[in-house]
Order: C-alpha cells, then sequence, then structure tokens
C-alpha cells in the first residue's frame, strides 16, 4: 500500500513540474491543471483563491457537455474547448482518454502558442500516466 502513496507522490511531483514549464512557457499563462475526465483533481499549478476540485468538476461538465454537441452536430470527436471571457481563455482539452488539461491565459496572449504548447504538454502527460 505504501508504494502505491509514493508512486502517486511521485506522479503528482512529476505532473506538477510539467505544468510548472507549460506556465513558464510564456508570461501570458496564469495557471494550469489536469484532472480525470470525471473531474477529480489530479495535478495543478492554480492561482491564490482557484479550488482545484471545484475547476476539475466544471472542466469535467464542461468537455462532457461539448462531447455531445460535437457528435450531436457531426464534429467528429472533440478535441479540445475554448473559452473566451473579458479578462482572458480558458483552454481545456483531452489528455490521452483518462485525463483533461486545462489551460488559463490573459487577453493579449498568443492563442496559437497556448495551442501548441499545450498540446505539447498533454503528450508529456499522457506518457507520465500510462
Amino acid at each position: 500500500m505504501s508504494d502505491t502513496k509514493i508512486s502517486k507522490s511521485n506522479i503528482e511531483t512529476e505532473l506538477k513540474s510539467i505544468l510548472r514549464d507549460l506556465n513558464s512557457s510564456s508570461s501570458h499563462i496564469e495557471a494550469s491543471a489536469i484532472m480525470s475526465r470525471d473531474g477529480l483533481s489530479v495535478a495543478s499549478v492554480l492561482g491564490d483563491g482557484v479550488d482545484s476540485d471545484r475547476l476539475g468538476a466544471m472542466c469535467a461538465a464542461l468537455l462532457g457537455l461539448a462531447d455531445t454537441t460535437a457528435k450531436e452536430l457531426n464534429r467528429g470527436k472533440l478535441k479540445q474547448v475554448l473559452l473566451h471571457g473579458t479578462d482572458g481563455y480558458m483552454l481545456i482539452t483531452h489528455v490521452g482518454e483518462k485525463a483533461v488539461l486545462a489551460v488559463a491565459s490573459e487577453i493579449g496572449t498568443n492563442l496559437g502558442m497556448v495551442f501548441v504548447e499545450a498540446k505539447k504538454t498533454a503528450k508529456k502527460i499522457e506518457i507520465v500516466l500510462e
């Protein structure tokens, strides 16, 4: 049992390192999180006052609805969702079949760069979670 806890701790440490690298790839990226497809927080590097469990639940609900919408409208398999608010963006993307990556960035962000960095990061996360 203790081996499992150590293993989970090591995985979380590795995932947080990956998220820190993502957040530092641009001064416009403010926060990032990894959650399971059912909304449980796996690892996060978030700002103060952000509840990772609540964020995970909201992202999972949003992705579930977006998956259904994409199927209903014959758009194929959903890849990602982009939220554009008055104060910034939130990109939510699948990480394999098991997880979801959420990336928050501010207004003025080069969205192309965010898409590229999120895609590279999702591949790294998928390898760790295998």
